[in-house]
């Protein structure tokens, strides 16, 4: 991350990202994107026991979706539901436990989930960590990036076939605008060289992988909508506890979890998301550009297919290790 990126990433993070940005953007926006009956259409939501995750199941419930949602956290998950049943009486809310930093069991909940449903219509990848210690499991992934990355492509890959028996479905990657400071590491895509351990930068590459997995998934399944979405500088628990400093620096400046989630939320169930194009990345309802200017961080098909690559092959791996 030069010092280059790093300025031109904050600056436009204070126009854009902070409340002030969503509070501007938003008189653009046309609210009846989101008044959308739900009703028949199943959503998987990862982390929506809090913060972005849980409005976003909330609002999907409120319109009469059917939801799953995917959780570490049995009481905090368990609370959540009781919440979102309470406020939109909505009963067809359903609940699994699953911590995504063990691809192993998140690969045995993916093919479960496929064998027993015979559809989906969207998948919300929105659940992540930074950790600020390297952490390797017994399979060699380092423990941000199994979270991040890899167990949301095992998501991806394995529940496929579900949506496409899905009219238009849909498959959302939450990311991060931090994602602006890196450029894909096709050779060390788990950062497994850094020294020290940089947890922010970890979780900035995985966000960055992100982008790059929507976009190839796009050109992979046409006929399912795939997309990333940056949900501003929010004021969510996430963000609390991963950076605190930070998240008092900006007190007062940050989104509510309800104005991060919009994005992900319209993303999800509008009409309108639908015509703007395949495999972008959002901000605000809106594609986005997904670089700096100057900041030499595109990649070469080469490098993508190398990275895509590598996340089947770590996919296999976990497959065969069960």
């Amino acid at each position: 991350m030069t010092l280059y990126r790093k300025c031109v990433w904050f600056m436009k993070g204070l126009r854009e990202y902070t409340k002030s940005g969503y509070q501007s953007a938003s008189k653009n926006f046309n609210d009846g994107d989101l008044d959308v009956d739900c009703s028949g259409k199943v959503y998987m939501i990862t982390g929506a026991n809090s913060g972005i995750g849980e409005s976003v199941a909330q609002h999907v419930a409120k319109c009469g979706g059917t939801v799953h949602m995917v959780c570490r956290n049995a009481q905090t998950a368990e609370e959540a539901k009781a919440r979102m049943i309470e406020k939109t009486n909505n009963q067809n809310i359903y609940l699994h436990i699953l911590d995504l930093a063990a691809p192993q069991e998140v690969y045995k909940f993916a093919k479960e989930f496929a064998e027993k449903n015979n559809k989906l219509d969207v998948l919300v990848n929105n659940a992540g960590c930074m950790v600020h210690e390297k952490r390797i499991d017994s399979y060699g992934n380092e423990y941000n990036f199994a979270t991040n990355v890899l167990s949301p492509h095992i998501l991806t890959r394995l529940l496929t076939p579900l949506l496409i028996q899905s009219n238009h479905g849909r498959v959302i990657m939450v990311t991060s605008g931090g994602m602006l400071l890196e450029k894909l590491d096709s050779d060390d895509p788990q950062l497994l060289k850094q020294e020290p351990f940089d947890g922010v930068r970890s979780y900035a590459q995985n966000k960055r992988q992100m982008v790059v997995m929507a976009e190839q998934y796009a050109e992979e399944n046409p006929n399912i909508f795939h997309a990333s979405a940056h949900p501003g500088w929010a004021d969510t628990p996430s963000v609390r506890s991963a950076l605190p400093d930070f998240h008092k620096r900006m007190e007062g400046r940050l989104r509510s979890s309800e104005e991060g989630a919009d994005t992900i939320t319209w993303l999800s169930i509008s009409q309108s998301a639908l015509a703007q194009g395949n495999g972008k990345f959002y901000q605000d309802r809106s594609p986005v550009n997904a670089h700096l200017p100057l900041a030499w961080t595109h990649s070469t098909k080469e490098e993508v297919l190398k990275f895509i690559s590598y996340l089947d092959t770590s996919m296999e791996k976990v497959k065969s290790s069960r």
